[in-house]
């Protein structure tokens, strides 16, 4: 039934702009709640706080105690290796998983599998000390990297799920800041319970699985994409409209990478700047060694990365402004690969800690910037599986980082390790700053103007 223009429109001019009195327009779209007020993105960021937490201070004790058990340096390695290797091999079928499934029941059976995975190594430190078996320490270290496949994705796609697109960036910048606060007071935290008792690590470990289960259940993330909290019915756990088998369904996430030039260029740079990052620990170790510095010293050097990383965080909605996430990846790569030769100057066994912490500073603010493009621009329904590409491509070399970084350090020495690896990242970063997607990448277009008259 045709309505007749009331004389407010028409006096409008048929722009379609309500010009009636306040009381009678509609009520206005209220303002997403701060993220401050926000209750289930404040229970997942307490419950991932004191998880990172506790597997931080494992980071530490877990080859420690592998020493204790076998004394032997290789099975150490070798414990840590299969960790990471059963990750990249779960990674890609775990996010097909996350994307088809109930997230939240995934994310909740991880952590009570990592519960009972770690109170069976606790209880068998109780009753057996360091007569453990290395087989259960190797079968927990695989449980968790399999449980981590399948968490990271399943948080990622949640915590887009329970936070708006306005507040991705804020979301994103307490995440990072919570990752590197565990990892610069976990190890010494570690460190000192292990030195109490080798159990206690352990124990503090499946304790934080506990407590960030309890905050999972609390804050109620979305079972499926886009779901409302009501949806509990079978319909919540179908998998994904349109979705064929596995194989379809990761091609469907490789695909949409492929026609994105600018995430391509992104992806093929991370690799080859996780491989050099990862691989300066034990060059930076050899260097501080050789110019006097003990165990201690070196603590304090490394603990320079952590406060770096606390640093950049804080700094990271000004220092993201500067450049889009395209270009800033280029500047940070550049940055960084400039400290880590500016480390190898003879100015005694501190000097490379200031190089770090001034190497670190816009890294989360690149990690932040790259993570909130991905979530803005992929679908929904495809997080999980977009989540464990992007992961298992980026980090498809990190493995090879701690071998790389000892053979450089025993043919080079730490000073000529650090200089080839801040050399071949700065080379790197001046190449990709030639390309044309990746300086696109992010950028915003600029709209047009109307035209005059």
């Amino acid at each position: 039934m045709h309505e007749e223009a009331t004389p407010a429109e028409e006096r409008a001019g048929g722009s379609g702009q309500d010009v009636r009195p306040v009381h009678l327009r509609g009520p206005a779209p209220e303002p997403p709640v701060p993220l401050r007020r926000n209750f289930r993105f404040r229970m997942m960021w307490i419950g991932g706080a004191v998880s990172g937490l506790g597997s931080s201070m494992t980071y530490v004790a877990m080859p420690l105690l592998l020493l204790a058990v076998t004394g032997k340096p290789a099975l150490a390695g070798f414990a840590a290796a299969c960790r990471i290797a059963v990750n990249l091999v779960t990674s890609i079928p775990a996010g097909v998983w996350v994307d088809r499934l109930d997230r939240r029941r995934i994310l909740l059976s991880c952590e009570a599998v990592r519960v009972v995975s770690t109170g069976g190594l606790v209880a068998a430190l109780f009753s057996m000390g360091t007569g453990v078996p290395f087989g259960l320490v190797l079968g927990v270290a695989a449980v968790s990297g399999a449980a981590d496949a399948f968490f990271g994705p399943a948080h990622a796609a949640s915590l887009r799920a329970i936070v708006p697109a306005e507040q991705l960036f804020g979301a994103y910048s307490q995440e990072e800041a919570r990752g590197h606060a565990a990892l610069l007071a976990g190890p010494p935290l570690g460190g000192a319970l292990y030195g109490l008792a080798r159990v206690l690590p352990f124990l503090a470990d499946m304790l934080s699985y506990a407590v960030s289960l309890v905050c999972l259940l609390l804050a109620r993330v979305p079972r499926r994409p886009g779901a409302p909290d009501a949806a509990e019915g079978s319909a919540a756990r179908q998998p994904t409209p349109g979705g064929g088998g596995m194989r379809a369904d990761v091609g469907q996430a490789v695909r949409w990478v492929w026609q994105r030039p600018g995430i391509r260029a992104a992806l093929a740079f991370s690799v080859l700047i996780n491989l050099v990052v990862n691989a300066q620990l034990l060059p930076i170790i050899t260097v501080v060694h050789d110019r006097g510095g003990n165990s201690a010293v070196t603590g304090l050097v490394l603990a320079a990365s952590g406060v770096g990383g606390l640093l950049g965080s804080a700094l990271s909605a000004p220092i993201s402004q500067l450049l889009a996430p395209g270009r800033l990846m280029t500047a940070v790569a550049f940055a960084f690969g400039a400290a880590l030769c500016a480390a190898t100057a003879p100015l005694g066994a501190f000097w490379p800690a200031g190089m770090l912490l001034t190497g670190m500073v816009a890294i989360p603010a690149l990690n932040v910037a790259l993570k909130v493009l991905v979530a803005e621009e992929t679908p929904e329904a495809m997080m999980g599986r977009l989540m464990s590409l992007l992961g298992v491509v980026s980090l498809g070399l990190a493995p090879l980082s701690p071998l790389l970084g000892g053979v450089l350090s025993q043919v080079l020495g730490g000073t000529g390790a650090l200089l080839v690896l801040g050399g071949t990242l700065v080379a790197c970063a001046l190449l990709f700053m030639t390309s044309p997607a990746l300086r696109a990448l992010g950028v915003k277009p600029t709209p047009a103007r109307p035209a005059a008259g």
